[in-house]
């Protein structure tokens, strides 16, 4: 299997393991079978090494290799969303990919559906309560609790490439966040252009846009990921 993030359960026991959970959180007589994810399990693994090796976290990354543990809520909860996105996407697999998108929010409070594409690189810190709806995401993601990216009017916002969404962040409608934005806790962006290198503090009311350089530290540096 690819990758080579350190799993704490192998791949036939992880598939098994998630599989009897939605068994018991959904007993509709249609059962999932580990084989439905293992055969998935090699492009999920892949996606979850590439994404774990640029958090500079010690829970996910311990400087030699990704780390992935099934006990790590956040993580697990990555895990349901990569493995929601691969399963949607395969002939006849619809219905457990809403299986597994729902245990996701019945475990972890968050609501990522599997048609949301994410980055090849985000986090999830505490996500609790966390709504990300059909935006446009740029690499290297991060989103902690009670955060909402949604829609106003059918419009759907753009996020580039080192967005944050700190506690209670939201961003709405025809909004665009520049490179290396972040949104301020509490903090409501709707229909309106945020440029790079700043962080967004209010609301449509009241608001102030302040520059702001630095990357967050999570993430592990490397050439591209110079400010520009």
């Amino acid at each position: 299997m690819s990758g080579s993030v350190r799993l704490s359960l192998d791949p036939a026991s992880l598939a098994g393991y998630i599989t009897r959970q939605v068994n018991a959180f959904f007993p509709d007589g249609e059962l999932a079978r580990a084989s439905d994810l293992l055969d998935l399990f090699p492009t999920v693994i892949e996606r979850l090494d590439h994404c774990f090796s640029h958090v500079g976290n010690r829970y996910f990354f311990d400087g030699e290799t990704p780390v992935f543990s099934h006990l790590h809520a956040d993580q697990y909860a990555m895990l349901l969303y990569l493995a929601s996105f691969a399963v949607g996407r395969t002939p006849g697999g619809r219905a457990l990919a809403t299986k597994l998108f729902l245990l996701n929010k019945v475990l972890h409070g968050i609501d990522a559906y599997f048609e949301v594409e994410l980055p090849a690189v985000f986090l999830f810190v505490h996500p609790l309560a966390s709504v990300l709806g059909r935006g446009t995401y740029g690499e290297f993601l991060l989103v902690y609790q009670r955060c909402g990216v949604g829609s106003n009017h059918g419009i759907y916002p753009t996020l580039g490439e080192y967005c944050t969404l700190r506690p209670g962040a939201a961003v709405l409608g025809n909004s665009r966040l520049g490179r290396n934005c972040t949104v301020a806790t509490e903090s409501l962006v709707l229909d309106r252009d945020i440029p790079s290198n700043s962080t967004y503090i209010g609301n449509p009311r009241d608001f102030v846009i302040r520059p702001s350089a630095d990357l967050a530290a999570i993430w592990r540096h490397n050439p591209k990921m110079e400010i520009e």
